[in-house]
C-alpha cells in the first residue's frame, strides 16, 4: 500500500477502477473515488438498483463530488484498521482531510442509510465545493430535487435522499444536481449527512448525533478488527482483507456478496461483464476456513446457516448462486448505459443461476466439515439429512457434463475441478458420517463412488505428455482451478506438485496467473485472475515449497491499491484492475494463501 501523492486524472469520465476505496455498513456499500467522488451506491441494499451510478455512466449515473476548488494532489488511507476513510487533499493554500464512512446503525431516529463526510482543515486554508447529482434506479428513473426548509432533497417513487450540512455552504439547485461550495481555514470543520429511506418517513438528524455515530461507526471497527485472532505472517494485509469481507457481509441474513458492483469489464471494452451482487456458494468453504482461522465464529455461523436456508428452497439441488435473502431469481437483463469505459452490455442478474455446476456440493461439504471440525459444532438431525440426501445427489449426478467453475457458456464438459469436488463432497460426507452427523446408512456408496471418481480422474483427466491434470477429460489444455486440489487431501503428491510446475509453466507469468487460456465461446481475452495467483501461493505452501510460496506472496501484496483493495483481475502489463471491485473472492485467497504459509511454517 502506497502513501504517494496523486494528482487524480478522469478519462472520458472514468477513473481507473484501482483508484476506489469501499466504505460500507452491512446492507450496502459505496465506492469513493480518490478525487472524492463517490460514483457508487445501491440503495438501500447492495442489490438494489443505483442511486450514485457514475461507475458506469458518468452522465446518466448521477455521483456525490467533494473536493477542493483549486488544483490539489491527495493521499488517502482508511483510519486505522477500520473501513472508515480518509483522504487528505493538499493544495498550494492548505491542507484538508475529509473522512468517510457509512454509519452503523444504532439506537435511536436515524436515517435507513447514512453517509457521513466529515471535513477537516488541518493546515493553511482551503476553498472546497461539492456537487449531490442523484440517479434512482440505474441512472433511468424520474428524479426529483427540491429544497425542504432549506434541506436538499432527491425523490423517485419509494426512494428518498436527503443531504444535511453543516458549515458546508448553502445549497443551490442547479440543472440536474444540488451545489454548494465553502471555505476552512486551520482547525475550522464541517460535515455532510446524505440520508437514504426507503418505503419510510425521512429523517433530517442534528449535528452532533451525524458526529455521535460516526465516531460510534470508527469504534466498532477498531474493536471488531482487535478481536481477529490472526498473528501469523503479513498480519496487516490479513486483516485488511478480513475487514473488506465483512464490508461484503450482508448483516440481516450472513450471506457474502461476491462483489458490490455489476459489469465491470475483466476486458475493457469488451462483453465480459457480469452481476456479483449475489452470494456463490463456491465461496463458502474458502470463507469458512478463514473465519474459523480469524476468530470470526458468529459470521461463519452466520454463513453456514444462511446456506442451509438458501439452498432449502432448490434442495437437494444446489443453485449456483442465491439472492442476499436468500432467494433463487436472478433474471439476467441489460440496462441502456454507457459501461464502465464504454464496457457493453451493462448487465443487471446473473444467467449463470441455471447453470449445471458440480463442483459446488464439495463447496457445500467441505463447508460443512470445517465447521464440525474446526467450529466444534454439530449439525442437528434435520440438517444432517438434508446433507445425506444431497450426498446421494452427487453419487449419482457426478457423472454428468457440467459448465464448471469458471461458469463457461459454451458447451458443458466434464471438467476436472468439478470432478475433484465431487469427491470432496462424497469424502466430506463420509467423514461427517463417521462423526454421526450424518446418517450413514449410504456411506458405503458414497465411499465407492468417490473412488470412482478418483479413479475417473487420475486415468481421463491428466495428461503424461503435460505432466499434468488437465482442464476437462480429454483436453490438452490446462486450468489454475485444479491449484485449490492440494489444499483438500485430493491427488498424489508427486503428480500436485507436477501439476503446479505445469500451471506455472503455461499459464503464469511471474505472479499473475490465468484461469485458463483456451477458447470460452466470449471475445477477448481476459486478465490474469488474481485469486488464482493467491492459490498458487497456498498450493506451492501445500505441497511443501515454502520459500517460493513466500516468493510469490511478496509479489502479489504490493499489487493492491492505496488502500490494500483488490479487483476480481489485473493487467499483467499495466497493473490496471479488472472486473468487479472489491472482489470478495480475491480477498479469500489472500487470506487463504498467508494461512497455508503460516500452517507449512509451522511443521
Amino acid at each position: 500500500m502506497s502513501a504517494e501523492a496523486k494528482r487524480p486524472k478522469r478519462r472520458d469520465g472514468y477513473l481507473p477502477i484501482r483508484d476506489y476505496a469501499a466504505i460500507g455498513d452491512g446492507r450496502t456499500l459505496a465506492l469513493v473515488g480518490i478525487d472524492g467522488s463517490i460514483d457508487w451506491l445501491c440503495l438501500p441494499h447492495f442489490d438494489s438498483p443505483s442511486a450514485f451510478g457514475a461507475l458506469l455512466d458518468p452522465q446518466k449515473g448521477g455521483a456525490f463530488e467533494l473536493a477542493p476548488d483549486e488544483p490539489y494532489t491527495v493521499t488517502r488511507s482508511y483510519a486505522g484498521e477500520t473501513n472508515v476513510l480518509e483522504t487528505t487533499f493538499r493544495s498550494e493554500s492548505g491542507t484538508v482531510r475529509v473522512t468517510d464512512a457509512l454509519t452503523l446503525s444504532h439506537p435511536g431516529l436515524a436515517p435507513a442509510r447514512e453517509l457521513v463526510r466529515r471535513v477537516e482543515c488541518v493546515g493553511g486554508r482551503l476553498p472546497m465545493r461539492w456537487r449531490v447529482r442523484p440517479r434512482f434506479g440505474y441512472g433511468l428513473a424520474n428524479t426529483r430535487l427540491e429544497l425542504r426548509s432549506g434541506i436538499p432533497v432527491a425523490t423517485a417513487g419509494s426512494d428518498a435522499v436527503s443531504l444535511r450540512l453543516f458549515d458546508a455552504g448553502e445549497a443551490r439547485i442547479r440543472s440536474d444536481a444540488f451545489e454548494g461550495d465553502f471555505e476552512l481555514r486551520e482547525g475550522g470543520d464541517a460535515l455532510l449527512a446524505l440520508g437514504a429511506d426507503h418505503q419510510e418517513p425521512m429523517v433530517f438528524p442534528r449535528r452532533e448525533e451525524c458526529e455521535r455515530r460516526l465516531d460510534q461507526t470508527l469504534a466498532f471497527w477498531t474493536d471488531w478488527a482487535g478481536a481477529r485472532s490472526y498473528e501469523g505472517p503479513w498480519r496487516d494485509e490479513v486483516i485488511r482483507s478480513a475487514l473488506a469481507l465483512k464490508l461484503l457481509v450482508y448483516a440481516p441474513s450472513g450471506a457474502y456478496v461476491a462483489a458490490p458492483t455489476t459489469s465491470l469489464p475483466e476486458v475493457a471494452g469488451g462483453e465480459r461483464n457480469w452481476d456479483y451482487r449475489y452470494c456463490w456458494v463456491r465461496d463458502a468453504s474458502f470463507a469458512m476456513d478463514s473465519l474459523i482461522e480469524l476468530g470470526c465464529r458468529a459470521e461463519s455461523r452466520a454463513f453456514l446457516w444462511w446456506m442451509l436456508h438458501a439452498s432449502q428452497l432448490t434442495h437437494p439441488r444446489l443453485q449456483v448462486l442465491y439472492q442476499l435473502d436468500g432467494g433463487i431469481e436472478a433474471k439476467e437483463r441489460e440496462l441502456p448505459l454507457a459501461g464502465y469505459a464504454d464496457s457493453r452490455p451493462v448487465r443487471i442478474g446473473n444467467g449463470a443461476a441455471d447453470q449445471l455446476q458440480l463442483d459446488l456440493y464439495g463447496d457445500l461439504f467441505e463447508t460443512a466439515w470445517l465447521y464440525v471440525r474446526d467450529g466444534g459444532a454439530r449439525l442437528d438431525a434435520d440438517t444432517g439429512k438434508r446433507f445425506a440426501r444431497t450426498a446421494d445427489l452427487v453419487a449419482e449426478s457426478w457423472r454428468q457434463k457440467d459448465a464448471g467453475i469458471w461458469e463457461v457458456r459454451g458447451e458443458a464438459e466434464h471438467f476436472t475441478q468439478s470432478k475433484i469436488m465431487c469427491w470432496v463432497a462424497l469424502d466430506r460426507a463420509c467423514r461427517l458420517a463417521e462423526r454421526g452427523q450424518l446418517p450413514d446408512a449410504h456411506a458405503e456408496r458414497w465411499r465407492e463412488e468417490a473412488g470412482e471418481i478418483r479413479r475417473f480422474v487420475d486415468e481421463r483427466c491428466w495428461s503424461d505428455e503435460k505432466r499434468s491434470y488437465v482442464r476437462a477429460e480429454g483436453s490438452d489444455d490446462l486450468d489454475a482451478s485444479i491449484l485449490v486440489a492440494p489444499t483438500l487431501g485430493f491427488g498424489e503428491p508427486d503428480r500436485l506438485r507436477q501439476t503446479v510446475d505445469a500451471v506455472r509453466r503455461e499459464l503464469s507469468d511471474g505472479p499473475f496467473v490465468s484461469r485458463y487460456r483456451t477458447d470460452d465461446a466470449l471475445a477477448g481475452e481476459e486478465g490474469a485472475f488474481l485469486a488464482c495467483s493467491f492459490w498458487l501461493v497456498q498450493a506451492l505452501a501445500a505441497t511443501a515449497r515454502v520459500d517460493e510460496a513466500t516468493s510469490v506472496m511478496e509479489e502479489l501484496l504490493p499489487l493492491a491499491n492505496d488502500v490494500g483493495l483488490y479487483a476480481e483481475e489485473i493487467d499483467a502489463r499495466t497493473g490496471a484492475f479488472l472486473g468487479n471491485f472489491p472482489q470478495a473472492l480475491t480477498h479469500l485467497a489472500l487470506i487463504g494463501a498467508a494461512l497455508a504459509v503460516k500452517r507449512a511454517e509451522e511443521q
